[in-house]
């Protein structure tokens, strides 16, 4: 199977990484200035589940892109599908299927509006990983799951082709036969923690120990309401998970979405916070905890904005 990794950053260089030093037929799809890095120094992953080296790497800019791949993985930020949606166009074959690691869900109906909805598979993964100044990925935990499977449910023959090649690959992969309840409970977990600790500037722990775990448990049923009501109540495991995940004392939890606050960065505040907002029952709770959060959001792109003007 030939694939094509959108990225080379901490998440698709981390399971490019493995599906390469596994011998799989992979290619990453990369800008000029990565791919001179990676020309130069390689491929570094660091990992409490073990280190790779992988010299001179397959990658490839995309005018470069030959022809169709069997799968194109995108990994991008979902504030820039647009652009990676243009560049992968050459990848996309009759027979390609086109797996999104994206936060949120509304990349969805674009994916299928430029591609065709058959081709576009559900994925999300679980991992904290991220670059270091020297373009190295660091994995910060055992933490790496990667999810995938049919949005229509079930199985077919190419997601059980993707999976053979997503085993024994050194990350834990997982093929499910209900890829939309688990999205939506990602969608959950992620948006919760990250309206508690980007409206906080705070990790978890730091919260709980100013006695606002009633705040965090108010923003998991919040979003908790907004998926039952769209037909993806959590299972009752994953919301004591997500639950204990924001109240842990102690906890240096954080969520992406804060760390990228915190150094300056842009944020997937309309793609994680915003459509989940838009997507509530009429007669939610307005103002709501996670209203503000995502007002909190959207002001910091305010004064970001007019700082680089």
């Amino acid at each position: 199977m030939r694939i094509l990794m959108v990225g080379a950053g901490a998440l698709g260089g981390y399971f490019g990484g493995r599906l390469l030093a596994a011998g799989r037929d992979l290619t990453f799809l990369v800008r000029a200035g990565r791919a001179a890095q990676l020309a130069r120094d390689g491929l570094v992953v660091r990992s409490p589940k073990g280190d790779l080296q992988i010299d001179a790497p397959p990658h490839v800019l995309a005018e470069h892109i030959d022809g169709p791949y069997d799968l194109v993985v995108v990994s991008c930020k979902a504030f820039d599908l647009d652009p990676t949606m243009d560049a992968i166009a050459p990848a996309v074959g009759p027979d390609t299927a086109v797996l999104p690691v994206l936060n949120g869900m509304a990349h969805f109906g674009r994916l299928a509006q430029r591609f065709g909805d058959d081709k576009v598979l559900g994925g999300l993964c679980m991992i904290s990983a991220s670059l270091d100044a020297q373009g190295h990925v660091v994995h910060h935990n055992d933490l790496d799951g990667l999810t995938f499977g049919e949005r229509s449910g079930g199985r077919s023959a190419r997601v059980e082709a993707i999976a053979a090649q997503f085993q024994g690959a050194g990350f834990t992969d997982r093929l499910s036969d209900d890829i939309l309840q688990d999205l939506w409970e990602k969608w959950l977990f992620i948006a919760s923690a990250a309206a508690l600790t980007t409206l906080m500037r705070a990790s978890v722990g730091a919260v709980h120990a100013a006695g606002g775990s009633d705040v965090a448990l108010a923003l998991v049923d919040e979003c908790a309401a907004i998926a039952a009501h769209n037909g993806f109540a959590p299972r009752p495991a994953t919301l004591e998970r997500a639950r204990a995940s924001v109240t842990q004392a102690g906890s240096p939890l954080t969520a992406s979405m804060y760390k990228d606050m915190a150094r300056g960065a842009r944020v997937e505040a309309d793609q994680i916070l915003g459509d989940l907002l838009a997507r509530a029952p009429a007669g939610f709770a307005s103002p709501s905890m996670l209203r503000a959060a995502y007002v909190n959001l959207k002001t910091y792109e305010v004064q970001r904005a007019a700082a680089a003007a």
